[in-house]
Formats: structure tokens, C-alpha cells, sequence
């Protein structure tokens, strides 16, 4: 039994060798005519073996145990598919992680200019609105130094409003009634009003200096009435000691002791301060 076996085997390995040479010649026949009609081509080399058995020993214990249905053979070309597989699987995760690292930089990124973004916004809107009122200001300021230039320019435009005329006896300053109520007709209508000044010029007969010294007497005491009686600030007085001065229309020393009260008003200086 065990001879037989072994005669099968012989024969099976005589068929198989026979059976692969004839392959081969047949492959040589082909090969000659393709490299004829192709004559300036090299041709392809197989990077492995594509006989039989698959670079197998043709031996009897392979022709037995032939790898077809074999698990080594099976690992053997499944295993660089899968390392493959999973190499592929391992790159395309570590690119999914390094997309998503880049999508978030360019989030963070995109959130941080949109801060910035505001905050600029934010600065040029303040900025904005401190040089909005800058510019009030500064129309303000012109707009007051403009009413304050016509103020100085309307300091000169003083009318006559009224005057009244204080009589003295020679050598006397005490005023008399008629004197006080003169000087009262004349200051009530003055009080809480503005725009105004007082002048009060005083004149006495006599020679220089003693004219002089008699007139300011007089008129101080027209002065001091004015300012304790009715209240009139000192700033509007102006006093002046005429002495014997010439008088309007008569001669040197004419008219006698006498103090002149003049009322002037600026009615332009009064209407910008309302």
C-alpha cells in the first residue's frame, strides 16, 4: 500500500514537472514573438514568482501540502494588506487631529481679531466723542471770546443818562436837604441795574491847590452818600477835583461851589449781559 502511494506521488510530481515545462516553453514561444513585435521595449519583470507555486520548491511535500488553502499563506498575503490598512488608518487620524488643531488656531485667532477689532472700535468711538466735545468747547470758548471782544470794543460807548447838579455855601461839604434828595432821585433808579458809571466832578473858586483840595472835599462827600446811602459799588464812581477850572460857556472861577453828578449808561454792555 505504502508502494503505491509512492508510485502515485512519483507519478503526480513526473505530471506536474512536465506540466510546468510545457508552460514554460509555451511562455518562451509567446515571449519571442512579443519581444519581435516589440522589439524596442524591455520587457516587464514580475517582482515574484507567478508559477504554480508561488515560488515554491516543486518538491512532493509541497505538491501535498500546496499553500492554496493554507492559513500561513493566507496571513502571508493579508498581513502587508492590513499593515497597510492600518498605516493609512494611523495617517489619516493624525491628519483629522491636525486639521482640527488648525481649525482651532484660526478660531482663536478670528476671536482674537474680533476683540481687537472692537476694542479699536471701542477707541475710535471714545475718541470720537472726546473730539466732539472738544469742538464744543472750543466753539464755546470762541463764542465768548467773540462776546467778550464786543464788550471791549462797546467799553467807550457811554451815553449821558442823567445829571444833577449839587450846590455848597463857600468853605462848606455837608449837604443840604435839597442836595440829598437831588442825589436820591438820581441813584434809586440805579439800584440792581448795570452798565453803568457815575461821574462826579467837583469845582470851587479860589487859587490852585486850595480850589483844588475844596473841590475834592465836595466831591468826596457826594461820593460817600452815593455808596452808603444807596449802595453804589466804589468802582463805579469817577471822581474828578476840578478846582476853578473853566466851565462850559463861562469864564474862569464862574458858577461857584458845586459838584456835577453824571449818570452814563451802556446800553450794549447791559442787553449782553442779560
Amino acid at each position: 500500500m505504502r508502494n503505491r502511494i509512492i508510485l502515485a506521488g512519483v507519478v503526480l510530481f513526473g505530471l506536474a514537472a512536465f506540466a510546468q515545462e510545457t508552460n514554460n516553453g509555451s511562455s518562451s514561444t509567446s515571449g519571442s514573438a512579443g519581444a519581435q513585435a516589440t522589439s524596442d521595449r524591455e520587457p516587464l519583470v514580475s517582482p515574484r514568482p507567478t508559477d504554480f507555486w508561488d515560488g515554491d520548491d516543486p518538491n512532493f511535500v509541497n505538491l501535498v501540502t500546496h499553500p492554496f488553502a493554507n492559513k500561513k499563506y493566507v496571513q502571508r498575503h493579508v498581513t502587508p494588506i492590513r499593515d497597510r490598512i492600518n498605516e493609512l488608518d494611523q495617517i489619516t487620524s493624525e491628519n483629522s487631529t491636525r486639521i482640527k488643531d488648525a481649525d482651532a488656531r484660526a478660531q482663536q485667532g478670528l476671536q482674537l481679531v474680533s476683540e481687537k477689532t472692537s476694542l479699536a472700535d471701542q477707541h475710535a468711538s471714545d475718541a470720537a466723542s472726546k473730539a466732539q466735545v472738544a469742538q464744543n468747547a472750543a466753539n464755546n470758548a470762541s463764542t465768548r471770546v467773540a462776546n467778550a471782544e464786543e464788550m471791549v470794543g462797546n467799553l467807550d460807548q457811554y451815553k449821558g443818562a442823567a445829571q444833577t447838579e449839587i450846590r455848597f455855601h463857600p468853605g462848606q461839604t455837608v449837604l443840604s436837604k435839597s442836595a440829598k434828595d437831588a442825589l436820591d432821585g438820581m441813584a434809586t433808579p440805579l439800584k440792581g441795574q448795570r452798565g453803568y458809571i457815575i461821574e462826579v466832578r467837583g469845582f470851587a473858586p479860589g487859587q490852585g491847590q486850595a480850589a483844588i483840595r475844596s473841590s475834592q472835599r465836595m466831591a468826596d462827600s457826594v461820593v460817600r452818600y452815593l455808596v452808603l446811602s444807596h449802595d453804589i459799588p466804589v468802582y463805579r464812581i469817577y471822581v474828578m477835583s476840578m478846582g476853578n477850572a473853566a466851565l462850559a460857556g463861562g469864564g474862569k472861577g464862574s458858577g461857584g461851589a458845586r459838584v456835577e453828578v453824571s449818570v452814563l449808561r451802556n446800553d450794549l454792555v447791559t442787553s449782553a449781559q442779560r
